[in-house]
């Protein structure tokens, strides 16, 4: 008899374990399931299914991820392209910035960051194209609205908090840094107080809107979840943890601030230990504990 996947409503055969559709994997058959089965020999076939068996390309197709890196690259090449023509205007005679040799000093700095950058947004455009293809996934799950917009409003009221912390302890850093200058200074004092505010305004922008930002662009999200052993992807952000010295620190099932998956990965950014955490949002049905299983193996 014909099952129905929880997760997306398809229809799947008694020996499917995951859904061939969206990749969820199935809850297991009840003891009279299993007996009647175990009497036809249909079960050994279902026990023996792996998540290797799914075909995650097609999966993903029907999700429609675009490789956002992709075109990160281009951008960097354009921008790098722009920077040799600048330079060769600085040495081409009749053109107005013929001798401008602090052109020239830009715009190699422009050439130089643009090539860097792409090459790094390459290396993880290659990362995104596996979890697309299903190369490297290890669960893939679709969003709905209302996750989505738990999703965003978590994030943006933890983000919020934490921008509040950091502008108050910057705004007492810059009051008393310009607080010194302006009390030594014999002229000028109104000038640098109105820098000292200015200043203050502009982080405070920042920190108050930048949340706001990420909170629009998490609502208009493709709501599309793909988790990799050293990737992943997040209603169109990608997270990466595939460098040298950097890993998962920390993987575990969480019901607040909603059901889900919890992730910290590090990763050294010269000499510093920088952290990231993820909780992503997830339907019932889907089974946490198996990805946790998954992401915790070497």
């Amino acid at each position: 008899m014909d099952r129905i996947c929880k997760n997306c409503g398809s229809q799947l055969a008694t020996e499917n374990y995951f859904c061939p559709n969206c990749g969820i994997k199935q809850p297991e058959y009840s003891s009279e399931e299993i007996e009647t089965k175990e009497a036809h020999g249909q079960i050994q076939e279902q026990r023996d299914t792996t998540e290797g068996d799914i075909d995650f390309q097609k999966i993903n197709g029907k999700l429609k991820v675009k490789n956002s890196q992709q075109k990160a690259v281009v951008i960097s090449l354009i921008v790098s392209l722009a920077g040799m023509i600048l330079t060769y205007l600085t040495f081409t005679e009749g053109s107005p910035l013929y001798k401008a040799y602090a052109v020239t000093l830009i715009s190699i700095f422009i050439v130089l960051a643009g090539l860097i950058v792409a090459l790094i947004l390459r290396s993880r455009a290659k990362k995104m194209k596996t979890l697309i293809s299903g190369e490297n996934v290890i669960a893939s799950w679709q969003l709905s609205d209302q996750k989505k917009s738990e999703y965003a409003s978590f994030l943006f009221q933890n983000e919020k908090e934490k921008n509040k912390a950091i502008l108050l302890i910057t705004t007492v850093l810059i009051v008393i840094i310009f607080g010194i200058v302006i009390l030594f200074m014999g002229e000028g004092r109104g000038v640098m107080f109105l820098m000292m505010v200015a200043l203050i305004a502009i982080i405070a922008a920042f920190a108050l809107g930048m949340p706001a930002y990420y909170r629009n662009k998490n609502l208009n999200g493709d709501g599309v979840i793909l988790i990799g052993r050293k990737f992943a992807y997040i209603n169109g952000f990608f997270h990466n943890w595939d460098f040298p010295l950097s890993g998962i620190q920390k993987v575990k099932m969480i019901e607040k601030p909603f059901h889900g998956l919890y992730i910290k990965y590090y990763y050294f950014d010269r000499t510093l230990k920088n952290s990231e955490e993820l909780n992503i949002p997830a339907s019932p049905e889907i089974d946490l504990g198996h990805i946790v299983k998954q992401l915790k193996e070497k």
